[in-house]
């Protein structure tokens, strides 16, 4: 069985209502804190901010909308 506490000044104190007998002979292993996440680039959450742009053809007339080139199917006319 497992047994899960902490150390309090130099003591293993166990959760709950845990009682072992004295001169129980047990192993202690220390639990590793979680990971911090790391901070996420904030480029990696940019799909949050997108919204519809009511512009049917901007995937493929980006350059048009961004620069001003011609529009795509324009210059296929």
């Amino acid at each position: 069985m497992v047994y899960r506490g902490r150390i309090e000044k130099g003591v293993a104190v166990l959760e709950g209502d845990a009682r072992l007998p004295d001169g129980t002979v047990v192993e202690v292993v220390p639990v590793e804190p979680p990971a911090v996440p790391e901070k996420v680039d904030p480029v990696y959450r940019l799909y949050e901010l997108a919204m519809p742009s009511g512009i049917p053809d901007l995937a493929e007339n980006i350059d048009h909308y961004l620069y001003g080139h011609p529009k795509a199917s324009d210059e296929q006319e």
